[in-house]
């Protein structure tokens, strides 16, 4: 049985609720013009309001953000990521999941892909080989101004609240990545990063032709032959003036070179925090087919009762679902297969029956529901009304009183997700608010959304990797059970989300 991702909508303002335990984004007490003093670290000004805080934008003072000539790194000041490379080396692949990336731990990132500036240009939307041969005058200047159309719209966007830009393009000449440096950089003060993908093996590279750009925009109702051999010839275009990144020629570049997708890389003088992660990430995707199982553990004793958190053991309907869960992933006779579970007994409990190596995280255990711990909902609306209703206004920001917020429960998942873009294939047993934390990242769901998606019980979620995203695929095995859920909100909303169905294409210019 097959579902779409599920959310609640609100309408309602925009609070965070207040606790002296500091969330692992905030850092109120540095200054603007702090290494860490990054937009989304200092965006919430206190206003107390009911015991809640409201939300309000922080004033950063102009030149932490943009001054040119100054060199110094901060994570306050717009970073631009420039991709460099030769077409199908995977840097669509790259900008996408890096942006999924960013925008899931809370910077504000875009992605500005050429080729779709390209193709709203008239009589481009589908051209042969020939348009992007070097001699071709025309196409070099429809190419030229497809860049410039693309860097305004980067640098507009960026002025409005834009962090972090992806360049996607082929960028392969130093006179290319010179005039970038001086638009970007020079003329705007913003920090510049490449990102080259480097490919000589022929397998990943036919393999992501046949993958992609059969089904690109450009080769719509053209035979796979027909696709590949035009491709090809275009690809050789581009060879024919390819010049790498060189940390001799451009010393002063800060840059990343990642050779047959990740197997090695190289850094030469990245600078500052954001730097850092992007280059920390990086160096943990991979594109090794493979499929991640996500499920919450059966359906415990506090479940029964709608209980807040505790360590409860299962029920007996839980107990069944439990002997479900492992001859269901047993009988997949899955290769090198790891299982995950939190600390909790009852996510130990569920994972049982699966045979393979098991791993025990304390970083998956459940949100912490403070002094609402062991608290049935209607317990909850009716000793703190006030924090009732501001969990309801918006759930990502709220903070349980002495526990945690969704916002704290993402700082916290990162560790597991770049566990789970190094290993192959995963089941994840795990609890309702972990599990939406991890499907925000995998399917790009948006953080006042987050929390609201659909995570039944004694259903098997599977993550699959398909071109430039992730499918869903929900497994219900059984037994039927009480679907715990959190307090009733707004009308439910179901969002159709076509992993991998935009296409773009990556080109030069």
């Amino acid at each position: 049985m097959s579902r779409t991702p599920c959310y609640r909508k609100s309408s309602l303002p925009y609070l965070a609720r207040s606790s002296s335990a500091g969330s692992p984004f905030r850092d109120d007490g540095v200054s603007s013009t702090s290494e860490h003093a990054h937009p989304r670290l200092q965006r919430r000004t206190s206003q107390v309001k009911f015991g809640c805080h409201l939300a309000t934008p922080a004033n950063v003072p102009p030149l932490t953000k943009r001054s040119p000539g100054v060199k110094s790194s901060s994570t306050s000041t717009p970073h631009v990521i420039v991709m460099v490379g030769l077409p199908a080396r995977g840097k669509t692949y790259i900008s996408k999941k890096l942006s999924r990336y960013l925008n899931w731990i809370g910077m504000n990132t875009k992605v500005f892909n050429l080729g779709d500036y390209r193709r709203k240009v008239e009589g481009c939307a589908m051209p042969s080989h020939q348009f992007f041969n070097t001699e071709n005058a025309e196409g070099m200047k429809i190419r030229s101004q497809v860049c410039e159309d693309a860097l305004e719209d980067m640098f507009s966007w960026i002025d409005v609240d834009g962090e972090v830009a992806v360049f996607d393009a082929t960028n392969t000449t130093r006179e290319r990545r010179k005039f970038l440096h001086h638009r970007i950089v020079v003329e705007r003060g913003y920090k510049l990063f490449f990102v080259e993908s480097i490919c000589d093996d022929n397998s990943i590279i036919e393999s992501n032709i046949k993958e992609v750009k059969i089904a690109s925009p450009d080769y719509v109702n053209l035979g796979e032959e027909e696709v590949v051999e035009d491709f090809r010839k275009r690809i050789e275009h581009y060879q024919a003036q390819y010049e790498p990144l060189d940390e001799t020629m451009e010393p002063d570049f800060s840059f990343m070179k990642i050779f047959n997708c990740g197997k090695k890389v190289l850094v030469h003088k990245h600078e500052g925090h954001i730097q850092s992660r992007i280059v920390y990430y990086l160096m943990n995707i991979h594109i090794v087919p493979r499929t991640i199982y996500l499920c919450r553990h059966g359906q415990s004793v506090y479940n029964n009762q709608t209980r807040l958190g505790g360590d409860s053991e299962l029920t007996e309907c839980g107990q069944e679902y439990s002997e479900n869960l492992g001859s269901y992933i047993n009988n997949l006779a899955i290769d090198n297969l790891v299982v995950w579970t939190s600390w909790l007994t009852r996510t130990v409990q569920t994972a049982q029956h699966i045979s393979g190596q098991q791993e025990r995280w304390k970083t998956l255990n459940e949100i912490d529901a403070g002094d609402c711990d062991g608290l049935t909902y209607s317990q909850i609306k009716e000793r703190f009304p006030e924090e009732f209703a501001c969990r309801d206004v918006n759930k990502f920001m709220y903070r349980y009183p002495n526990g945690e917020s969704y916002e704290d429960l993402v700082g916290r998942m990162e560790p597991v997700i770049m566990e789970l873009e190094r290993k192959e294939n995963v089941v994840v047993v795990g609890h309702q608010a972990v599990l939406r934390c991890l499907l925000g990242y995998f399917l790009e769901v948006e953080e006042d959304k987050m929390p609201w998606i659909e995570v039944p019980l004694h259903t098997v979620i599977k993550l699959t990797p398909v071109a430039y995203g992730c499918k869903r695929e929900d497994v219900f095995i059984g037994p039927c059970c009480k679907q715990t859920d959190d307090v009733p909100g707004p009308d439910v909303i179901v969002v159709v989300r076509e992993e991998g169905s935009e296409l773009e294409e990556e080109e030069e210019e």
